[in-house]
């Protein structure tokens, strides 16, 4: 593993206006931070070409002074980095970590001029990476700042030329959390939005606003002021209040991603590379993986949730799922509705569901065992209808009970309106918080850090956004956090065409998501454009497998659906979960996408094979592929599973052909993408 290290090369300054420069390790990307207006500012530059403007720096105090106005650099450091650091589990094994970085200090005017019982000192961190930028603030101990509450931050984004910007994004604050379909509009009807949100330039370059490290403060969504120029937004507690803490203490990092073009964002690690190491030591114990489960059914009405007739969490049921794993060698079986609490309308529930008891019909310690002797783990489910206190004071005997029948992984689900989240504080009254606001921020991980005391795994469903935090605490293994698979058995409208191929360049740039893909009946309520339904052909949902990242993946449909096609099943029996290295080969927001993965080395996958999937939307299209990605002493026999010539996906989803064919590194295939449809490929070394 390559180490250059390169740090601490610091300046004092007289006080006077200055511009300060920090530039990418390639020298395309410039970023500058000035004290020569009123207030501090950054810029950044691509190439020739401007892509953020003189943009505001600062935070406002509920009770001290704040921090914009005044302020001048006093203190630089300079530094670089080239490293490299492994992923216990993730898109690729080995990440570089490189950057150049500059640390200013800067002091508001009373201090600068020897005032010694003024106070207000804080520093800017900026990193530049050949793939984008991250800048945080750092606030450390100083008098009658001891205890903050943060009313919001100053920090803009301003977009250049953003009259002539496109914009792919999701309202904020509002009632379905992330769970809405991407709009793709001019910036000046991107008002209010949540993070990630991309941009495109008229001249191509692809911009991605995020955020890392998001942890102890509140969310950042984007506010629209004057055309083009978006203010942090913190997302608020009840009181209105955005943070509470005390110095010392640093902001999560902000983040751009920049890219050429649209797939450049695909291949960025900027929001992994701005988070700590992991913490929790040898993780060996965090498994990626495959499962089924009890879940599907319940969303196209054949089980329910709650007890009864139909009850779909019976200790029967689990074993028809267990066996059917067992059989075609999937890791686990997810069960939800086995708890007692989910009778009646369970989305208000939350103050009687039980962690720990289950339904009759459900034997937990037998099924457990039955799942030891296949081979296949339960999965548990922990749904709390966003109260938060009645989960978490009963937490700790949950996630005992788990850890004694020896449950890896959980999928909890936090279903709330948005700012719905209740708790009770220490004086007994009800208060509702956002999801992601400082508060539940806080209990998401703590959450995580609990099941990571007893080897257990989280998936969580209704989360706060991926922040990149899977590195810190790899045992948060996945997350829900937009509109998902489920939206096309009930949601009106169901997702449309182009909503992976917007996903890959939006929320997925995050981190993984648990979008449960594999859908093979899509005519539970008929075929055509006027009903719920996935609407895709069955190539794509193969092909999603690929495009959609999740080291935890489900084959979400009933097990009765892949075994009537069990010549297209084998696809999602054979690709992996956990890779060696992940390249975009192609893409378009919204239109379209190409992945490429090599399968990391395990006790089941050998590593030589590489994965290839491609998806589009509503346009059918053909695309060529260089498959230059392939390793070069090596041939492979291409089992490719692909649209039919006559497949669309409104009447005839399920045309598909699946076809062999003897291929190397010098070769080139031809994908051809039905409407809304996909090619998935698993490259087999010879």
């Amino acid at each position: 593993m390559k180490i250059i290290l390169l740090l601490l090369i610091s300046c004092s300054f007289i006080a006077h206006a200055q511009t300060l420069q920090v530039t990418s390790p390639n020298g395309k990307l410039k970023v500058s931070i000035s004290d020569d207006n009123n207030q501090p500012q950054y810029s950044a530059s691509f190439g020739v070409e401007q892509i953020i403007e003189p943009s505001a720096l600062g935070l406002v105090f509920k009770q001290q002074a704040a921090f914009t106005d005044g302020f001048k650099i006093v203190n630089t450091t300079k530094g670089s980095n080239d490293t490299s650091w492994e992923l216990p589990w993730g898109e690729r094994r080995v990440v570089t970590d490189k950057y150049n970085e500059l640390l200013v200090e800067l002091h508001n005017s009373e201090l600068i001029a020897g005032n010694k019982d003024s106070a207000g000192t804080y520093s800017v961190r900026i990193r530049v990476f050949d793939d984008g930028f991250g800048f945080r603030y750092e606030v450390p101990k100083q008098s009658g700042y001891e205890q903050v509450e943060i009313v919001k931050e100053s920090t803009e984004f301003a977009l250049n030329n953003a009259d002539k910007t496109t914009a792919w994004w999701i309202p904020a604050r509002g009632w379905n959390r992330y769970e809405y379909v991407y709009n793709e509009t001019p910036v000046y009807q991107a008002q209010h939005v949540h993070t990630p949100v991309t941009f495109k330039t008229d001249t191509g370059i692809h911009l991605s606003i995020h955020e890392a490290a998001l942890v102890d403060y509140a969310a950042m969504t984007l506010n629209q002021r004057r055309p083009g120029r978006y203010v942090a937004d913190l997302t608020p507690w009840y009181d209105g209040i955005a943070v509470k803490t005390q110095t010392d203490f640093t902001s999560p990092w902000r983040t751009i991603q920049v890219s050429k073009d649209a797939k450049g964002l695909l291949n960025s690690d900027l929001i992994l590379n701005l988070n700590e190491p992991n913490k929790l030591g040898d993780v060996s114990w965090v498994n990626p993986g495959k499962y089924v489960g009890i879940w599907w059914e319940m969303h196209v009405n054949k089980s329910t949730w709650g007890s009864g007739d139909k009850h779909g969490a019976t200790t029967d049921n689990t074993k028809h799922f267990m066996d059917f794993a067992a059989k075609y060698g999937f890791d686990g079986v997810l069960v939800e509705g086995w708890n007692i609490g989910w009778d009646g309308d369970w989305f208000f529930n939350g103050d009687v569901f039980s962690f720990t008891e289950n339904y009759d019909d459900f034997d937990i310690k037998q099924l457990t065992q039955y799942g030891a002797e296949k081979g296949v783990k339960l999965i548990g489910h922990h749904e709390t209808s966003g109260n938060v206190t009645n989960y978490r004071e009963q937490m700790q005997g949950a996630l005992d009970l788990y850890a004694e029948l020896d449950v890896e992984q959980i999928k909890t689900g936090y279903v709330a309106d948005g700012g719905n989240i209740k708790r009770i504080d220490k004086n007994g009254i009800v208060r509702k918080e956002w999801h992601d606001g400082q508060f539940m921020v806080n209990e998401y991980l703590y959450n995580i850090t609990e099941a990571a005391k007893r080897k257990i795994s989280i998936n969580t469903h209704e989360p706060v956004k991926d922040t990149g935090l899977r590195r810190t605490y790899p045992n948060w293994i996945a997350r829900e956090g937009a509109r998902g698979q489920e939206f096309n058995a009930w949601g009106t409208p169901p997702n449309p065409p182009e909503h992976m191929p917007t996903l890959a360049f939006t929320r997925m740039l995050s981190g993984p998501m648990d979008f449960t893909p594999g859908i093979f009946d899509m005519s539970f309520n008929g075929l055509g454009d006027k009903t719920n339904r996935p609407q895709t052909t069955l190539a794509k949902q193969l092909a999603s497998y690929v495009v959609l990242y999740s080291p935890i993946q489900m084959a979400a449909d009933l097990p009765e659906n892949y075994e009537a096609k069990l010549d297209a099943f084998q696809f999602i029996v054979d690709v992996p979960t956990d890779w060696e290295e992940s390249i975009a080969l192609a893409g378009e927001v919204g239109d379209f996408v190409v992945f490429a993965r090599k399968a990391r080395a395990t006790e089941r996958y050998s590593g030589d094979d590489w994965f290839l999937g491609a998806i589009t939307n509503n346009d059918a299209r053909s695309l060529d592929i260089d498959l230059t990605f392939l390793d070069t002493d090596k041939k492979y026999e291409a089992q490719i599973y692909r649209d039919g010539d006559k497949a669309e996906w409104k009447h005839n989803p399920y045309d598909y052909v699946i076809e062999k064919k003897v291929v190397s590194s010098t070769d080139k295939l031809t994908l051809k993408l039905a409407s809304s449809g996909g090619t998935a490929i698993r490259f087999k070394a010879l």
